[in-house]
């Protein structure tokens, strides 16, 4: 039987892109690809983040225009990293004869890994966007201890590429090369 996908949007709001490495870039690919995800009738869900610094109305808390939800589209809100907790959102993939997710967002080590993990425990497949997520934007100001971004992605890129995961189908793909299945 084939997969049954949704397309996942994590935390692309004003505040969260203002910090993010390669925006733009990251922007566009899940733009692209959540066009061609409606067309195909697959479902887009986007997170968003709602806590004491991303506040429901304010600017900050907005999506960015160019991944504004589209009539049609899913929303979920969130107040952890794990957008499955206690958000109703595997009830919805459930309801939609979703079996596989194709995770994209902001942050990479943060909200999408989180998410991503947590998809595979709940016995969904997984794509991960390997130019579909990213993190903030590192400076010399910044802890030490933390990689630069254009790295980070980079390993959470290999960590897809090369995890294992029983009973589930673990890919990761660029935005061009995802294959959408409808639900």
């Amino acid at each position: 039987m084939p997969p049954r996908s949704a397309l996942l949007v994590i935390d692309m709001q004003n505040a969260t892109v203002a910090l993010a490495h390669r925006a733009a870039e990251t922007v566009a690919a899940i733009a692209g690809l959540s066009a061609r995800a409606r067309a195909a009738g697959v479902p887009v869900v986007v997170v968003r983040q709602r806590d004491e610094s991303m506040v429901p109305g304010t600017e900050g808390w907005q999506v960015v225009p160019e991944l504004t939800p589209l009539e049609g589209d899913l929303v979920v809100d969130k107040t952890t990293p794990d957008s499955f907790l206690d958000t109703g959102l595997d009830a919805l993939l459930t309801e939609l004869g979703v079996t596989e997710v194709i995770v994209t967002g902001f942050a990479t080590e943060i909200c999408v890994d989180t998410t991503a993990r947590q998809a595979l425990s709940r016995g969904y497949d997984l794509v991960v966007v390997a130019d579909g997520h990213t993190t903030s934007v590192r400076t010399a100001q910044d802890d030490g201890d933390l990689m630069p971004a254009d790295r980070s992605v980079a390993q959470y890129n290999a960590l897809y590429r090369s995890i294992g995961w029983p009973g589930r189908r673990v890919r990761l793909r660029a935005a061009a090369d995802v294959e959408l299945s409808p639900a």
